[in-house]
């Protein structure tokens, strides 16, 4: 059972290092800013409506690491022909994700807590599946020190569940460590393929939870 000490210590936290971390980390975040100005021009943020705890909607913030181009008849080409250079190397380091910061001390995400994703998977989840939103959404989470990308929409939803059914302090102290290691070598970045996640559009079977 989570105590609201709990609960008060890990929003602390996420304050205290999202702060730090965009004071120490302005210099980084004005440099890349003004690559993607240079390279692929305004905006410089991506911004998208995503759910968060209990469902409720905020605009997620990104470096924007794709570009406009569209086909003859005016559609977004695919995800790997706007893949800019720049993006790639963005999301190799993960540093795309670094204006999420703001977002965490708007309290809207969390620095640890399963991924937020698109708002019309609501509709597509299990029930059990959908108990992700029981808490609040991170910047990394279990999923991502589990296999990130490289898994399966249902293994990533049962790594969600577990989180939430077993959270610590401790358990988001290990995350904080293995994201670190998770990023330096790189795994998990595309599915198979793919640049990116295919679209997600419901499972038949409740997924099984995963454990440690």
């Amino acid at each position: 059972m989570v105590s609201q000490t709990e609960v008060t210590i890990k929003r602390l936290f996420d304050m205290l290092v999202a702060l730090v971390g965009l004071f120490l980390l302005s210099p980084v975040m004005g440099s890349i800013s003004l690559l993607i100005f240079v390279y692929m021009g305004s905006p410089i943020l991506f911004r998208q409506k995503r759910p968060g705890w209990n469902c409720e909607p905020f605009v997620l913030l990104k470096f924007r690491t794709m570009n406009e181009v569209r086909d003859e008849k005016g559609r977004l080409q695919d995800d790997d022909r706007r893949l800019t250079r720049l993006g790639h190397f963005l999301r190799r380091w993960s540093l795309d994700e670094l204006p999420q910061l703001i977002n965490v001390i708007k309290g809207e995400l969390s620095l640890v807590g399963p991924r937020p994703l698109l708002m019309e998977y609501l509709d597509r989840y299990s029930p059990e599946q959908l108990r992700r939103h029981e808490v609040k959404p991170g910047i990394t989470g279990w999923t991502q020190v589990k296999g990130r990308n490289a898994l399966t929409w249902e293994e990533k939803f049962a790594f969600d569940v577990w989180y939430v059914d077993n959270w610590s302090l401790l358990l988001d102290a290990k995350i904080l460590l293995l994201t670190v290691i998770t990023v330096l070598n790189g795994k998990g970045i595309s599915h198979q393929d793919q640049i990116t996640m295919p679209e997600f559009f419901g499972t038949k079977e409740n997924t099984t939870r995963k454990e440690t």
